[in-house]
């Protein structure tokens, strides 16, 4: 009998073992991958999710640092997906076609009885103002002509300057404005009568033209209106707006709290749009680890939306941003009533109050998240890019820290100011965004920016898709006011700069503004002019974008498309 021989084993077993072990092989490797894939994986910001561009914006940013022309702003409001809020949740009324029909039936009856006495409508001698069928004929007039406008209600109609006219004014919104805040408006309408003596609108008067429907301003004891030194009483103010800074109370209030405080970091006199990064990403913190924030309401703002080209301390927070909605959305403390109640509680008691200092960044949000101490300090001590803010939150902590865009809106007093431009507009208008600035003049990176958004070829370009003699809003950072002259040839063109009246030293804005500054003037600065170029441009029909519409070039560059 033969022996066997291991040398001679078949040729089949040995591919069979070779496979297998390769098989093997491949499968460890596959779990290693899957491995590190699942340790290192980041998931976008949720909030950011509904907004690609300003995800795009922050992350693409090179060496932690900012890259912008801040030449559009958005803030929580402006969110494509960000959760409207209903009118039933929200207290408000909405004025629609099928509430003006229980109304005109409400009083029907009342009107069906006076034609069965004999009356015709040429015996009735003027219109009256406060016939509940006058203000209905306004109703539908405003639903049939003012589609992007949701109204929220009405007070009654006064007499005009003349027998037939009514001055009437309502609360409203804008359909494109996620926030439900309110807005007024006042006009006045020259009334006639149609079918079965009702009211019809037979002219309806511009923008703010229904003067006796407004509430009377206050006087002064000098007997002048709006500002000046001789003023002894405030104007009236935004009703919707509470600027108030909230209080901790006492010192028990303070103790009972806990708190996140920032100290000042390198994010300080940066641009805007890494303020919003920073601040939220703070904000945020807070929120993961259930503290209250303490806040800085002092704002350095950048020498790129001065005036002096200067990096200029000491802009308060809600001159830009909605303090209210704010206050309403998220635990926040004034930095200096914070401080205050912190040294009056060490001054007043042995025992100190319990701190956990943080010295870098990179001690995460989760490794906080079962302190106890009073006060969590972070402290940015170090060089830039380490000491910005939204360091804090990235890495591992994106996972957990979610920035609250929700929570940041633009200020009301601007949004006033929006909504007076885009009023005189009658909400009928097309934008054009044209970039311009410093880009233009960087060849190496936009080589064809500037000939593309020169005065012809913006004529030839915003001819194939706006209308002619259109109003046509220009939202832009370029200075020269002239530099659109071609484009008045066709269109109704509008500058921010014709505007100034608005924040002008007789203007509300200027008024409110000043008395958040202990009565000293504010300047209208670079920063205010994004915010409410960008809302004019979010509110218009037709949007012709610089980086879409009129030039090739990437918005970041080129290569970057």
């Amino acid at each position: 009998m033969k022996e066997s021989n291991p040398a001679t084993e078949p040729i089949g077993q040995n591919i069979i073992k070779l496979i297998s072990n390769l098989c093997f092989s491949v499968f460890v490797f596959s779990v290693l991958i899957i491995t590190v894939i699942a340790i290192t994986y980041q998931p976008p910001d949720p909030w950011l999710e509904s907004a690609p561009a300003l995800t795009k914006l922050f992350t693409d940013s090179e060496n932690a640092t900012f890259k912008d022309d801040n030449s559009v702003l958005t803030t929580g409001e402006d969110l494509p997906l960000a959760p409207a809020v209903s009118p039933v949740s929200s207290g408000f009324a909405v004025i629609t076609e099928s509430v003006i029909a229980k109304a005109e039936a409400e009083v029907s009856n009342s009107t069906n009885s006076t034609l069965s006495d004999g009356l015709n409508c040429e015996d009735l001698e003027r219109v009256n103002c406060s016939d509940p069928r006058a203000l209905i004929a306004v109703e539908r007039f405003n639903l049939r002509i003012f589609k992007n406008i949701v109204f929220l209600e009405y007070q009654t109609p006064v007499n005009g300057s003349k027998a037939d006219e009514c001055d009437v004014l309502w609360k409203f919104r804008n359909k494109k404005e996620k926030s439900w805040r309110k807005y007024r408006d006042f006009r006045r309408f020259k009334l006639g009568f149609g079918v079965n003596c009702t009211y019809k609108v037979v002219h309806a008067g511009r923008w703010h033209s229904g003067i006796n429907a407004r509430r009377a301003r206050r006087i002064s004891s000098n007997g002048t209106r709006g500002g000046g030194k001789a003023r002894s009483t405030p104007p009236i103010r935004d009703e919707q707006i509470n600027d108030t800074i909230p209080s901790l109370g006492s010192d028990k209030n303070f103790r009972r709290g806990r708190y996140l405080y920032y100290s000042r970091g390198g994010d300080y006199c940066k641009g805007m749009n890494q303020f919003q990064w920073s601040f939220l990403c703070g904000l945020g913190e807070a929120m993961y680890l259930n503290r209250t924030f303490v806040m800085d309401l002092s704002v350095c703002l950048a020498g790129s939306y001065t005036l002096s080209n200067k990096d200029e301390e000491g802009k308060d927070f809600r001159y830009y941003f909605d303090y209210e909605h704010l206050k309403e959305t998220a635990s926040i403390v004034d930095e200096d009533e914070f401080l205050q109640d912190w040294k009056k509680w060490d001054q007043s008691h042995k025992r100190k109050v319990p701190i956990k200092k943080v010295a870098s960044h990179k001690v995460t949000p989760m490794q906080l998240k079962k302190e106890r101490s009073t006060i969590i300090w972070r402290q940015f001590d170090g060089p830039e890019p380490e000491n910005y803010w939204y360091r804090v939150c990235e890495g591992q902590a994106a996972k957990y820290v979610q920035r609250p865009w929700h929570a940041l809106w633009k200020s009301k007093r601007l949004m006033n100011i929006v909504t007076e431009i885009s009023g005189r507009m009658d909400w009928d208008f097309d934008a054009v965004h044209v970039v311009r600035g410093e880009k233009a003049q960087n060849k190496q990176l936009w080589p064809h920016l500037d000939y593309d958004t020169s005065p012809e070829m913006l004529l030839n370009k915003v001819k194939t898709m706006v209308q002619p003699w259109r109003n046509l809003y220009i939202a832009t950072n370029e200075r020269f006011y002239n530099y659109f002259d071609k484009l008045r040839s066709q269109y109704k063109v509008h500058l921010l700069d014709d505007y100034k009246e608005l924040w002008s030293n007789t203007s509300e804005w200027y008024n409110e503004t000043s008395n958040l500054n202990n009565g000293r003037p504010v300047e209208f600065d670079g920063y205010m002019r994004v915010e409410v170029d960008t809302e004019v441009l979010y509110r218009a029909k037709t949007r012709v974008e610089t980086f879409h519409n009129l030039t090739a070039d990437c918005k970041d560059g080129i290569n970057t498309c």
